[in-house]
């Protein structure tokens, strides 16, 4: 891992892989950083891997909130053509799926193909998150509730809890507020419905946080768009199904030929 410097901040990045491979670009959500793909890794031997932390999370600066989504998209351009990624897939989780669509519609040289999990064009309406970040303010996160929105059901017994749990409380308070902010206001839906690309939606069937029904309207949106459940998945298959997950990312790569 090292820390890349750019105009304005420092994002830590890894990228592993065979520099020749195919690039594939991993972008998370709100309150975690790049460890929730550690699972998922081993898994993806042909590929060019570039993972990294988000402004406020994991060894990334953290400026101070409120973000733009315009400034977090503008960070992964930024990253890929620092290490000359271009024609990658990108895969994005969560929040981290709507920084994944903007980059498509604004970089289409940079991405070749989409894998949106846990995802939609928006999440809640501004008067939602207004409450929800008046909260954050004032107490933090609710690590327990948001536990159980990102494990499903069993969270409680989940064998992932421990890494999850300790990925939300070392997130600080400003990336917490930053990222939640830029999500407030996102709202994809009329760029997202112009994108040509191949595009898979892996949904988990147990996902609280995007129910299933919300990211097959998303793939739907998406012209030649696949849709795939994940059995028993969470919100974070990667985390919680991680070779049931692989197993989907791998047919998708080898159907686009990105291998």
């Amino acid at each position: 891992m090292t820390l890349v410097w750019l105009d304005d901040l420092r994002l830590n990045a890894d990228l592993t892989g065979p520099p020749a491979a195919p690039p594939l670009v991993l972008l998370h959500g709100t309150g975690l950083d790049l460890q929730l793909w550690d699972a998922l890794l081993p898994h993806l031997p042909r590929q060019r891997i570039l993972r990294l932390d988000l402004r406020g999370h994991g060894a990334s600066d953290t400026p101070r909130p409120p973000y733009a989504m315009g400034a977090l998209i503008r960070d992964v351009e930024r990253l890929m053509t620092h290490f000359a990624l271009k024609d990658a897939v990108v895969l994005g989780a969560g929040e981290g799926g709507l920084i994944a669509q903007g980059l498509a519609v604004k970089r289409l040289d940079l991405v070749r193909a989409l894998v949106l999990t846990g995802t939609a064009t928006r999440f809640a309406n501004p008067s939602v998150w207004e409450g929800r970040l008046a909260r954050l303010r004032a107490e933090g996160p609710d690590l327990d509730a948001e536990c159980a929105l990102l494990l499903g059901p069993r969270w409680r017994s989940a064998a992932v809890l421990a890494d999850l749990r300790a990925m939300l409380e070392r997130t600080r308070p400003e990336g917490w507020e930053g990222l939640s902010s830029a999500t407030a206001t996102a709202d994809f839906y009329q760029t997202t419905a112009t994108l040509r690309l191949p595009t898979l939606v892996l949904a988990g069937s147990d996902d609280r946080k995007t129910p299933p029904d919300l990211q097959r309207e998303l793939a739907d949106l998406i012209a030649g768009s696949q849709f795939q459940l994940l059995r028993g998945g969470s919100h974070l298959g990667m985390l919680s199904h991680p070779e049931a997950f692989a197993a989907a990312l791998s047919d998708f790569l080898t159907r686009i030929a990105h291998v």
